[in-house]
């Protein structure tokens, strides 16, 4: 279709010049005043043909040139063609407010105004380009808006970053489990962890029920949680900060705690499987302390020898299971009567699950024997 369009471009161009110049180039070339060769309608249907048959090798590099022009407005999004367009409307507006001054210059008044024309065209689109948004939002009267509204959120940020006292992005909001766990006093301490520890004051509520439970257990764990809040908040260097913040329409603390992490743009930081995918799905960063446990653990090649101490028999017949100091197990095939002792044992695999990395190995004597 398009290069019938393009023949057909070609066509009317030689018609319309057949039909103005047809007769007078007969008369000047041939001297003839044949009426049929000087009529205009012969001159017209003369000077198409001629274009039609002399512009044919022309006509396709026309039309790859216009497919592919047509492809790169196709993938070119519709606000970067608009703002291109309005910008080079306007810089050929202001061309031609500059033509009349341009026009009277001798000899060169017209390449110039030719030259200046396409400049301005060619800012116009590059400028029009850039600040295609303000262009739209300015022809749609929406730019004082649009610029009001931005101020309102930076004012509505600033209020809400004063009111909690932490810049958003810095809060570090502490659940139940990671404090009763202990281990992020260590964390801090080491210097891992930075920004301000945030406590919701219903986490800390939960902490002094589980303190106050009937049950020696779980007493025993929620005074655990207590003390090292006291220690994190007393010993060491790290700003411990206490919201009142609450969701009376929410019973459940985990989902309390998301929702305060959304509306404060912080971290939370656990080691609850579930929690930690809670927060996965609706899109709060989490800082899970046995992940990041699992990832210091030593890695552990195939074929690698290590001494192990045999604490107890395995689910298998003949197996020992014994432990490492970061509590990874170690499953020994045909270590049973070694139990109570140590033991030069060889990894044949590795196996890392949810719960966290788990050893194979076999005594270093058999494969010897072997």
């Amino acid at each position: 279709m398009i290069k019938k369009l393009v023949q057909l471009f070609f066509a009317v161009i030689g018609v319309v010049l057949g039909y103005e110049f047809g007769p007078d180039l007969f008369k000047l070339v041939f001297d003839m005043n044949w009426e049929p060769f000087t009529s205009r309608w012969f001159g017209a249907v003369l000077g198409g043909s001629i274009f039609i048959l002399s512009t044919m090798w022309l006509v396709n590099y026309l039309t790859t040139l216009i497919k592919w022009v047509e492809e790169r407005l196709q993938r070119t999004p519709l606000t970067d063609i608009l703002g291109g367009t309005v910008g080079m409307v306007i810089g050929l507006l202001v061309a031609y407010l500059f033509a009349p001054a341009l026009h009277v210059i001798p000899i060169v008044g017209f390449s110039i105004q030719f030259f200046i024309s396409l400049l301005l065209a060619y800012l116009g689109l590059r400028i029009g380009l850039t600040k295609r948004e303000d262009l739209i939002s300015l022809f749609a009267g929406r730019l004082g808006g649009k610029d009001k509204e931005k101020d309102r959120d930076k004012d509505r940020d600033k209020d809400k970053e004063k009111r909690l006292g932490f810049r958003p992005g810095e809060a570090k909001l502490l659940d139940t489990s990671v404090i009763i766990d202990g281990r992020i006093a260590d964390l801090v301490q080491t210097g891992f962890l930075d920004g301000v520890l945030v406590i919701p004051r219903f986490v800390l509520e939960e902490l002094q029920h589980i303190a106050d439970s009937s049950d020696v257990l779980k007493r025993n764990r929620g005074r655990r949680g207590l003390d090292v809040l006291n220690r994190v908040q007393k010993e060491l260097k790290v700003k411990v900060q206490i919201i009142e913040t609450d969701f009376e329409d929410i019973q459940e603390v985990d989902s309390k705690l998301v929702r305060l992490a959304k509306q404060v743009n912080g971290k939370v930081v656990t080691n609850d499987f579930n929690l930690n995918k809670v927060c996965e799905l609706q899109g709060v960063a989490v800082l899970n302390i046995n992940d990041l446990a699992n990832a210091l653990k030593p890695i552990v090649l195939p074929g690698e020898e290590m001494t192990v101490q045999v604490i107890k028999d395995g689910k298998e017949y003949n197996q020992g299971v014994a432990y490492l100091d970061d509590g990874t197990m170690i499953v020994i095939e045909g270590g049973r009567e070694h139990i109570g002792g140590k033991l030069d044992v060889l990894v044949t695999s590795v196996l890392q699950t949810s719960a966290g990395r788990m050893i194979f190995a076999k005594p270093k004597w058999l494969e010897k024997a072997q």
